[in-house]
């Protein structure tokens, strides 16, 4: 099955992070760094929230950091129920590493041996799919 992203936008988003999505649809893993200060800006927005400045500058980030938090789901809920034989599954909430601690959430794939705060991982682009709603996504593998 084909997605087209354009008709899949995040529901309630902002449009702010629509180049996050298109990267990761090509096989990119990029966050928003602002042009004026440097800073990085994710979640994404549409002005700095350090400077002010409204222009800001995607970047290709190599997909490694360390594991900020993470939650294991013991039920589908109703609105990811196509999640249901995963169950249980983890999610990471990954500090990138190099983007003065931006934070990017997604699933653990593989062993849960060794899972802990500040855990090394490193991400996986996966392909929009039902399982992800027509989402390109990115998974976190844990580092040994």
């Amino acid at each position: 099955m084909s997605y087209e992203f354009e008709t899949h936008r995040i529901v309630g988003g902002i449009g702010a992070d629509d180049p996050y999505w298109r990267a990761l649809e090509e096989g990119r893993f990029e966050l928003p760094r602002c042009a004026g200060c440097a800073a990085w800006m994710w979640p994404a927005h549409w002005r700095c929230g350090r400077c002010g400045s409204w222009e800001l500058h995607w970047v290709a980030v190599e997909p490694v950091g360390s594991v900020y938090s993470w939650t294991r789901s013991s039920y589908a809920f109703d609105r990811v129920r196509e999640r249901a034989p995963d169950v249980p599954y983890v999610t990471l909430l990954t500090e990138v590493a190099n983007t003065d601690g931006a934070r990017v959430m997604g699933m653990l794939v593989g062993s849960e041996v060794g899972l802990r705060i500040g855990a090394a991982v490193r991400g996986e682009i996966q392909r929009p799919s039902p399982k992800s709603k027509g989402y390109p996504s990115i998974c976190w593998r844990l580092q040994a």
